[in-house]
């Protein structure tokens, strides 16, 4: 990541003291049709709004406040999708400031002899903890980062006891505003309209990857985000302190992050209700402590899934804790500022027993020795072999657990696991490491987790190598293999002959080098298999081919190969409906697939229809198109019935003309329908159902490169029935066995088993599709689905 000293700038007037105080409000116009690039003053979603400072305003007084003191270091640790900086500040004793390198090192020992480290800590108990405090991981939830600030002066300045003795014993590291995006702009999410908390087993952003590297660098003892806004959950608990309902990821060792997570949460709720008396408002001057969920609750918080950064850093062993505060005020600054220095207090206490059960985690790593786990539960190793034709798909997965810590090897011979040969340069993952847990989570299939609980929070199937298209064969018995340690998986791609060439309907690079060639004039052909050819001269190919990573070969064109020519593709904007962009993940997967891609909103498609485009994609709610909206969602969607009229003239004139209408998922297809572009039965399932299911694939076309039993994903799951159906191609349905239904959380999936999930009008263009081919950039194996679509006549 890029690091840079913060620049010499000019420095804002002192607006903290080192307990909450009052933060002034700097004006600023209100943002309109979320075409925002002026800081806003606060989000239409929440009628509490506060003077908060302003993202400009943080970096001068972060500077300010490290003149003040030789305690603070200040670094810009990259930056946003938006290229805004991020912060990071560490704060230590000043001993301790030359020693951070030292401290690295020893943490690092516990990865390689944690025995030893253990060991260590007995004879040296001045050793001091890393804890990382995440600011405002959502822009809208501006409490954080203020208290965060706060904090930063406090202990950047402060010579009481309290502070002197959390300094003895921990260096803190400040995320300071992990979502700079929404907070200038007042939205959840950052500028590629992705909500960062859900970013961690994808990690397609710069901010998630940023948040990955700190943890990484330092492997915090403790990690507190800050959220908000919870009140009420229970009768008089105001605000929310994880730990989380059942279910838990069988991949953590939760007994240990458990045995002092629940502790420290009753520590921060007492910090709160010891200063009660400091708050102004009447709902915090009458609770009587916080929602703790696995105290006052039995479902519905969980910690299962990895996408949230809590439950990532958990992986690497920290005691993580999600911090909700109850309001959009400065009594929800003041919350966040004394929970977060109740868990300071209590790590500063229990230092030495927290950080001996952390190392604890990683000695049952490399010990494989998981005794709160079914045996086998952990396989012994995963093998991942290599598609030498397109070896792109296993290489990103290879660079992604690197990323991660995970240790990975190459062999460098032949070998045998379980009866079955391996080539050289196949990858290996042991599980005999630290962070099993971790390389576990990212590459099993996962559970189908239905019937035990009521209800999930979010996602609760995520599998790697289903998702990203990776074979990952888990290993029961030991692997012995002669291998390197990887640092990357990378190679350049390859062209033989003087083609045609084929290039293999086979990834997301391989489709990108499609498109990359077709942008520069040279003629590509497709297959009924969804396979291309190129014709051209080798010098005009070979570059792309060499930056793609694919091995590509001369081949004869089939009869009937159809050529292709550059596409422009439109996807309907949701700006922000309900605090999501619905419509991101496909957005950044059809450019991920390299195609020219514009946003337009339901106004501009009402106003200016879509004659310059060759492809409608409608990925997102069906309110888009409705014209009942409540005021903090008016202006992501039309403004009223005369726009509906002209936005559904528009898109039917479109399709009429032959434009291609894609529809993803249950809102688009709800809409399609009420646009008068389908008479399907659009039947789903509940709004929290998710995971992955097994598909029937047609195989060509719109399904080219998919088979009988594959994969799909489901999120909110669509399927197409009724007599309408008859008028349709059925291009792809759920498997018609009982248990289609693979990984996830999806009551009374069985009314869907062998339904229609893929479908195509006869006369017209339109093709609807029930799955989440794009879902939040994560889906990569099934891309090719909405290149499929794009492509086939």
């Amino acid at each position: 990541m890029n690091k840079k000293a913060i620049t010499a700038g000019i420095l804002a007037a002192s607006l903290f003291t080192t307990v909450p105080g009052t933060i002034p409000l700097a004006g600023s116009p209100k943002w309109t049709n979320v075409n925002v690039y002026e800081e806003q003053d606060g989000s239409k979603f929440n009628s509490e709004n506060y003077d908060f400072l302003k993202f400009s305003k943080i970096g001068s007084k972060l500077q300010e406040i490290a003149k003040q003191s030789n305690r603070v270091k200040v670094e810009i640790k990259g930056k946003s999708a938006d290229g805004n900086p991020l912060y990071v500040v560490t704060i230590a004793d000043p001993k301790a400031q030359g020693k951070f390198g030292h401290n690295k090192a020893l943490r690092k020992q516990m990865f390689k002899n944690p025995q030893k480290a253990q060991d260590w800590i007995k004879k040296n108990p001045d050793f001091k903890v890393p804890v990382m405090i995440n600011g405002s991981i959502h822009g809208t939830e501006f409490v954080g980062t203020d208290a965060v600030l706060q904090l930063i002066e406090r202990f950047a300045t402060g010579k009481d006891t309290e502070t002197t003795k959390i300094l003895d014993s921990s260096i803190l590291i400040f995320n300071v505003v992990q979502n700079p995006d929404g907070r200038i702009n007042a939205t959840r999410f950052n500028s590629e309209g992705i909500d960062l908390n859900r970013d961690f087993i994808t990690q397609s952003q710069p901010e998630t990857q940023e948040t990955v590297e700190l943890i990484k660098e330092w492997n915090p003892m403790v990690f507190l985000d800050t959220h908000g806004y919870v009140k009420n959950y229970a009768p008089n608990k105001q605000g929310l302190i994880e730990p989380c309902t059942p279910p838990h990821n069988p991949n953590y060792e939760y007994d240990l992050y458990n045995k002092w997570a629940y502790i420290q949460a009753q520590a921060m709720e007492s910090e709160i209700l010891k200063n009660k008396g400091e708050y102004k408002g009447s709902l915090y001057q009458s609770m009587d402590g916080a929602y703790i969920p696995q105290r006052d609750d039995s479902a519905g918080w969980d910690d299962y899934p990895p996408i949230f950064t809590p439950m990532y850093a958990m992986y690497h062993g920290a005691y993580g804790h999600t911090l909700e505060a109850p309001t959009n005020d400065l009594d929800g600054v003041r919350w966040q500022y004394d929970a977060i220095m109740g868990a300071l207090k209590y790590s500063a206490e229990h230092k030495d027993e927290m950080i001996t059960d952390q190392i604890e985690v990683f000695k049952r790593g490399i010990n494989f020795d998981h005794p709160f786990h079914e045996e086998g539960f952990f396989p012994h190793a995963y093998v991942l072999p290599v598609n030498e034709e397109d070896p792109t798909v296993t290489q990103k997965a290879v660079n992604h657990l690197l990323k991660n810590d995970i240790e990975v090897i190459k062999a460098s011979k032949p070998f045998t696991a379980e009866g079955k040969t391996y080539p050289e340069g196949t990858y290996i993952v042991q599980m005999n490491q630290a962070k099993a847990g971790l390389a576990n989570t990212m590459l099993w299939d996962g559970e189908d987790i239905t019937n035990d609980t009521p209800a999930m929070y979010d996602i609760s199937a995520w599998s790697l190598p289903e998702l990203w298209g990776f074979e990952a064969f888990p290993v029961k018995s030991e692997v012995a293999v002669k291998g390197q340690a990887v640092k990357e998986a990378d190679s350049a791609g390859t062209i033989t002959g003087n083609g045609p060439f084929l290039i293999p309907n086979s990834s997301v690079k391989a489709v990108e080098l499609v498109n990359s060639l077709l942008k520069k004039g040279i003629t590509v052909k497709r297959d009924t298999q969804g396979n291309f050819y190129v014709q051209g001269p080798v010098k005009a190919i070979e570059g792309e081919v060499i930056k793609s990573g694919l091995n590509i070969e001369t081949s004869s064109i089939p009869a009937g190969a159809v050529s292709l020519t550059k596409l422009k593709v439109a996807i309907l904007k949701d700006g922000g409906m309900n605090k999501q962009q619905s419509h991101s993940g496909t957005k950044l997967a059809l450019k991920r697939l390299g195609f020219e891609v514009t946003e337009v909103s339901p106004v501009e498609v009402s106003q200016q229809g879509l004659n310059p485009f060759d492809v409608f994609v409608y990925n997102g709610t069906e309110n888009l198109i409705s014209t009942n909206l409540n005021a903090a969602n008016k202006e992501f969607g039309l403004q009223d019935a005369s726009q509906y009229t002209a936005f559904k003239a528009n898109v039917a004139s479109f399709v009429e003309k032959g434009g291609k209408y894609i529809a993803i998922g249950t809102g688009a297809s709800r809409a399609t329908k009420t646009l008068g572009l389908t008479d399907d039965e659009i039947t789903t399932g509940s709004s929290n159902s998710n995971g992955i299911v097994s598909v029937d694939y047609e195989g060509t076309g719109v399904t080219a490169g998919y088979k009988a039993n594959d994969i799909g994903f489901v999120y909110r799951p669509a399927w197409y029935g009724g007599t309408g159906t008859g008028n349709d191609r059925i291009l792809a349905s759920y498997d018609n066995s009982a248990d289609f239904f693979l990984a996830g959380h999806w009551k009374d999936n069985g009314k869907a088993q062998g339904q229609p999930v893929i479908v195509q009008e006869k006369d017209k263009d339109v093709t609807l599709i029930g799955l989440e081919p794009g879902f939040r950039d994560h889906t990569d194996y099934l891309f090719r689905l909405l290149s499929n679509a794009i492509y086939e006549k």
